[in-house]
């Protein structure tokens, strides 16, 4: 394929949480890359551009552990000791808390950290190339390689094209891929609170049946305040108006779905929203293309799984490629990138197809299906065995694990 300007094995659209997370994961395996993306680091690592905070599985800790990440990750992330689960604050809750041994379920960090350590590893790395406020003007790919033409006029060339743009991934698009999609009719509502009380390192999710409300552990600030993330689903159509409350009623209608577990309760972030989708691409490569995290699959956040399922595809695909590397394989090569399809299929649709069923289930109104609800989460209440299958679920160490996610 013809084209100026400097190769490499791989050209990664989409520098975010996923994209340049691969990039770093290639780079120890000493494999080069174009890492592509819109917008920029000074913009996505400003204190006020994202109020997000992600649960970081077992396993992708142990992720952020062999890339370097941890390091400066370590003081400040919360560990999450326990998850409360809940049917609108009703009696019949499940508590899942593992173990003193057994160390945490997970560790809740602000997106705007994860980034500021991800970024500071890649600068590190000779390997990756950042082309930051870049827009896609072309992209081809075929049996001899791939080629992307950036806006102006730039022409990166190289082994292996990999979507990793979220969601609205044009490369997805634009090649054909048809995922399975529909949308919730729901908006999730971010913002951050601080509150009396402590939250005991607990997240919290209490469902309702217009959908799940979700309180978070943040690290204390620096002068003791207690902090958790709110995740609050809504109906579409009553977003706007959730948005446009004063905080005074805001907080209102938070204390009437937590209750006083926390005490008095203050906004301690901005408020901002996104609307809640599903999607699956069941077929995730074609001629030298390859889709990994959002881009291949959307799920509702009602487990806190998008990021760590994406997550698990970096792991997976860095040790594909790495090993058809040793044996002398083009990165682009179909059979390579036919196992990583193969690793990664029943996973991603497993997880997505259980978040999908969990908010359908608990989002059916009336006594009676809260009541059921109720009976089934005491039971597994009182089912060892089933608890610790949820907890090793949740931290991301269950089935044919990559290497970079074992500790």
């Amino acid at each position: 394929m013809s084209g100026a300007g400097p190769s490499a094995d791989a050209v990664i659209l989409g520098g975010g949480l996923v994209g340049m997370t691969l990039a770093i994961a290639l780079a120890r395996q000493g494999m080069t890359t174009h890492v592509v993306d819109a917008a920029d680091p000074s913009d996505t690592t400003a204190a006020n551009f994202d109020g997000r905070a992600s649960a970081i599985s077992t396993a992708s800790w142990n992720l952020y552990t062999h890339l370097g990440m941890a390091e400066a990750l370590a003081t400040k992330g919360c560990p999450i000791d326990a998850i409360a689960v809940t049917d609108a604050m009703k009696p019949g809750r499940i508590d899942f808390r593992p173990k003193p041994d057994e160390g945490s379920l997970g560790r809740m960090f602000a997106n705007r950290d994860l980034r500021i350590a991800m970024y500071a590893v890649a600068a590190g790395c000779p390997e990756i190339t950042f082309h930051t406020r870049a827009r896609v003007a072309k992209r081809e790919h075929d049996a001899h390689g791939v080629k992307v033409v950036l806006a102006d006029g730039q022409v990166l060339t190289g082994a292996l094209m990999v979507g990793a743009e979220g969601r609205a991934s044009p490369t997805r698009d634009e090649a054909g891929f048809t995922p399975a999609k529909w949308s919730y009719g729901h908006r999730a509502i971010i913002t951050g609170l601080t509150h009396e009380q402590p939250h005991g390192n607990t997240a919290w999710e209490i469902f309702y049946p217009a959908g799940p409300f979700a309180l978070l552990p943040l690290l204390d600030d620096a002068d003791g305040t207690h902090r958790s993330a709110l995740v609050w689903t809504v109906a579409e159509k009553d977003a706007a108006g959730v948005l446009a409350l004063s905080d005074r009623a805001f907080l209102a209608e938070v204390e009437k779905r937590m209750g006083d577990i926390f005490g008095t309760i203050a906004i301690g972030a901005p408020r901002s929203s996104y609307p809640l989708n599903f999607h699956h691409t069941a077929r995730v490569t074609r001629d030298r293309l390859v889709l990994v995290g959002d881009a291949a699959h959307g799920m509702h956040p009602i487990a806190g799984q998008g990021l760590n399922v994406g997550l698990r595809d970096v792991a997976a695909l860095a040790e594909v490629l790495a090993e058809g590397a040793r044996l002398g394989l083009d990165p682009g090569d179909a059979q390579t990138l036919a196992r990583y399809e193969r690793w990664r299929a029943s996973d991603t649709l497993m997880v997505a197809t259980a978040t999908d069923v969990l908010t359908r289930l608990f989002g059916l109104p009336g006594k009676l299906p809260s009541a059921v609800r109720r009976l089934g989460m005491g039971g597994v209440q009182r089912l060892p065995a089933l608890k610790r299958w949820f907890m090793d679920e949740a931290r991301g160490m269950s089935g044919d694990l990559p290497a970079l996610l074992r500790g």
